[in-house]
C-alpha cells in the first residue's frame, strides 16, 4: 500500500481560505473536536448531576454507569460530528457491522498481552496470588476502565490526535505526540511516577498508534485497550494505572519497582513494557513491509490538508 493512498480528505473546493485553516486544516479540526467534546461532557455531566446518578451517596452501579457514558459519549458524540460533519465520510472504523470481528480480534489480543505479562511476573516470583474473591464488584470496572476508557480513549488519541497528526506530520511523529499525551494523561494517577508514564507512552501509546495504522480500526484498539485493563484488575488483582483492583483473584506483587510496577500496577513493570514493545515491533516491520508510513506533508505532493482515511485489511 501506498503511504499516500490512505490521505483521501480534502476540503471542499468553494472553502474559503478561513474555512481551510479554522475548520479543515488537522489542527483546526483536532481543536473544533475538543471543543466539542468538552461542551459535551459539560451537558452529560449536568444531566446526571440533576439526576443524581454521579452522587457520592448513589448506587454505585449507577454511579458506574454515569462515569462510562461521561467518558464515553462526550467522545463519541464530537467524533461523530468531525467525521460526518466536517470530513463527510463513513465512520469505517467505527463501522458496527465490523464490530464482532475487529472487536473480538482486540479483546484476543489484550488478553494474550496481560496473561503473557503477568504470567512472566509469576515466574520471575514478583506476582503471587493469595486468594479468590468470588464476590468481587467487577461490573463498575467493565464500565469505567473497560467500556468507557477502553473506547473514549481510542477515539480520542487514535481516532482523533494520531490519524490527524499523522497527515500534516506523518506517522513518526504522529506514533511520538500521540504516546507522550497519552503518557502523560496519567500523570495524575495514584501511584504515578514519571517512568510510569514513560511506560505507558511507549508500551500502550506507540503500540495502540501502530495498531490504529496497520488496521485503521478503533475497535481492534478499543478491544485490546478494554481487554488489558479489566484482565489486569478483574481478573488478575492488580492495580490499573494505579487504582485499587477489585478482582477475582486477590493477588500482591513484589520485588523492585522496575520489575513488579509498585503502586503503580504491572503497567509500570519492565516486563510489561518488553511483552508490548515485542508486539510493537512486529507491527512495525508491518508497516515498513507494507510501505504504509506516512512521510510529513511537505515531503508529499498532496494538499497538507489530506486526511486519513480509515482502510481496513480484506
Amino acid at each position: 500500500m501506498d503511504a499516500n493512498s490512505q490521505l483521501a480528505f480534502v476540503p471542499p473546493a468553494h472553502a474559503t481560505v478561513w474555512q481551510r485553516r479554522l475548520v479543515f486544516s488537522p489542527l483546526g479540526r483536532i481543536v473544533n473536536f475538543v471543543v466539542t467534546m468538552i461542551a459535551t461532557g459539560f451537558v452529560v455531566g449536568s444531566v446526571f448531576h440533576v439526576l443524581g446518578w454521579n452522587a457520592k451517596d448513589a448506587d454505585p452501579l449507577l454511579r458506574a454507569v454515569a462515569e462510562m457514558i461521561g467518558r464515553l459519549l462526550p467522545a463519541l458524540v464530537a467524533y461523530l460530528i468531525l467525521v460526518r460533519g466536517v470530513e463527510s465520510r463513513p465512520v469505517a472504523e467505527l463501522s458496527l457491522r465490523r464490530l464482532p470481528a475487529q472487536g473480538g480480534l482486540g479483546l484476543a489480543i489484550g488478553i494474550g498481552l496481560m496473561s503473557l505479562t503477568v504470567a512472566v511476573l509469576w515466574l520471575l516470583g514478583s506476582y503471587h496470588v493469595l486468594h479468590t474473591n468470588p464476590a468481587a464488584d467487577w461490573a463498575p470496572a467493565v464500565l469505567v476502565v473497560g467500556v468507557g476508557a477502553g473506547l473514549g480513549e481510542e477515539i480520542l488519541f487514535r481516532g482523533v490526535l494520531f490519524r490527524i497528526v499523522e497527515e500534516g506530520l506523518g506517522t513518526w511523529w504522529s506514533l511520538a505526540i500521540s504516546a507522550l499525551f497519552f503518557g502523560a494523561v496519567h500523570l495524575n494517577n495514584p501511584g504515578a511516577t514519571l517512568w510510569s508514564s514513560l511506560s505507558i507512552a511507549i508500551e500502550a501509546g506507540i503500540l495502540l498508534g501502530l495498531l490504529y495504522h496497520v488496521t485503521r480500526s478503533l475497535w481492534i484498539c478499543a478491544g485490546m485497550h478494554l481487554a488489558w485493563n479489566v484482565l489486569q484488575g478483574t481478573v488478575f488483582g492488580i492495580a490499573v494505572s494505579g487504582l485499587p483492583p477489585d478482582g477475582f483473584l486477590v493477588a500482591k506483587m513484589t520485588g523492585p519497582g522496575w520489575l513488579s510496577g509498585g503502586d503503580f500496577g504491572a503497567e509500570a513493570s519492565v516486563v510489561a513494557l518488553l511483552v508490548c514493545t515485542s508486539l510493537s515491533g512486529v507491527l512495525l516491520a508491518m508497516a515498513l513491509r507494507r510501505g504504509s508510513i506516512v512521510p510529513p506533508a511537505w515531503q508529499r505532493r498532496i494538499p497538507p490538508t489530506a486526511s486519513a482515511t480509515p482502510t481496513t485489511p480484506g
